[in-house]
């Protein structure tokens, strides 16, 4: 007979979601066994199935570590209690059997109430602030902050299906064919104008790449006609902007005629010492010395940018932020409201994006490497869409649809 033994719940579109399978495999490989005591299965598409299953193991920790995989899938302590916390030891300290959070939307029970967490975002800790559980970083926590422990009154809500916006499943993770792309662009602009005209905040995330193929255009007008709340991204994507903008190279290659310009190689040194001189993009742009580009549309249109550095950066650029934790806080506030998040050309940026915003935020990445979509994915950002194509083609194409 097993020593010991916990009765867990879940609720949701367990069958067409594949979720409940996961389950009872998470249960089995963590060396337990399961006993379904109720399973009540939602009738029609928009019915919710029911679980009650009773885990049972000889080992604690085997039984602790199951759950430990369980509870993000959405699965809950049955036994009614209130959520089990405990003070941090230090600075950047908590106890050992501490929460760590997912990217979906999460309960604790208070006084006999669920209370939503804040701040939704994956590989944090849960705080108990005064005005309620909220999701922080663990270099955020304080001696003495109360922080969730354990799996006690804790519910996860996961996206099961995409019921509710029918109109963001029409991407598959590949894309086989141009006509694919056209198909999947015509939507995906529809998408963007509902989103923009219902006051929704949809934000860039941009990679290098958008200039070397010729998206500077299509980004531009997006900027341009309103469609960008904010924009993401590194050293790379304004020094190359604005290289294009001042020389019409980008590394020193001529984009109209893929031809290296005498001395090209300068030229992106050029862009940074031009942006150097006046101090910053913005006042570069209000010297009249930048007249074109995605850099320059952000500033004219007062549209927030962030630029994260990296070690390989040149320059780097005044505006560019070369304290990392510093960079990801500023990400991560002009993430917070987001509707929809487009990644286009680079997995560095987009990876970092993906592990700060929740699951129900609409994310799209273009890239012409599935491998990016894919690692997206793979490290919990399952809610992302992609599509496989050029970056420049694709933002040409949305550029004609918008």
């Amino acid at each position: 007979m097993a020593a010991y033994e916990q009765i867990v719940e879940a609720r949701g579109h367990l069958i067409d979601s594949g979720i409940m399978s996961r389950i009872l495999d998470r249960i089995i490989e963590g060396k337990c066994s399961f006993q379904i005591d109720e399973f009540t299965v939602g009738k029609t598409n928009e019915d919710e199935s029911f679980a009650r299953i009773k885990i049972q193991s000889s080992d604690q920790n085997s039984l602790k570590e199951t759950l430990d995989v369980l509870v993000p899938l959405g699965c809950y302590l049955a036994k009614e209690e209130d959520v089990s916390l405990a003070p941090a030891p230090g600075p950047g300290q908590v106890p050992d059997d501490f929460y760590s959070t997912t990217n979906y939307r999460t309960f604790v029970r208070i006084s006999g109430d669920w209370n939503l967490v804040k701040d939704q975002r994956m590989d944090a800790v849960i705080r108990m602030d005064s005005d309620g559980p909220r999701c922080v970083k663990l270099r955020d926590i304080k001696q003495g902050d109360m922080v969730v422990r354990g799996h006690a009154g804790l519910k996860v809500i996961r996206e099961f299906k995409d019921r509710e916006r029918r109109d963001f499943t029409f991407m598959a993770s590949e894309v086989s064919s141009e006509r694919r792309v056209e198909v999947v662009v015509r939507q995906l602009a529809q998408m963007i104008r509902q989103t923009h005209e219902a006051g929704g905040k949809i934000v860039a995330v941009c990679g290098p790449v958008v200039v070397h193929t010729g998206g500077v255009d299509g980004m531009s007008k997006l900027i341009r006609s309103g469609y960008v709340s904010a924009f993401l991204g590194g050293n790379a994507i304004a020094v190359h902007d604005i290289e294009y903008a001042l020389y019409k190279t980008s590394l020193g290659v001529h984009l109209e005629t893929g031809m290296p310009a005498h001395e090209g190689h300068r030229n992106h040194m050029r862009a940074i010492n031009v942006i150097n001189h006046y101090g910053s993009i913005a006042k570069a742009v209000e010297a009249n010395a930048l007249r074109s580009g995605i850099m320059y549309e952000l500033v004219k249109r007062q549209i927030p940018f962030a630029l994260a550095g990296s070690i390989r950066d040149d320059g780097p650029l005044p505006d560019t932020i070369t304290d990392m934790v510093q960079a990801q806080a500023q990400y991560s506030e002009l993430l917070k409201g987001a509707e929809m998040v487009m990644i286009l050309g680079t997995m560095l940026h987009g990876i970092g994006v993906g592990n700060m915003i929740p699951s129900w935020v609409r994310t799209i990445c273009v890239d012409i490497n599935p491998a990016v979509v894919t690692k997206l994915s793979d490290r919990g950002s399952a809610q992302t869409v992609g599509i496989i194509t050029d970056v420049g083609a694709f933002l040409h194409l949305l550029k004609d649809q918008i």
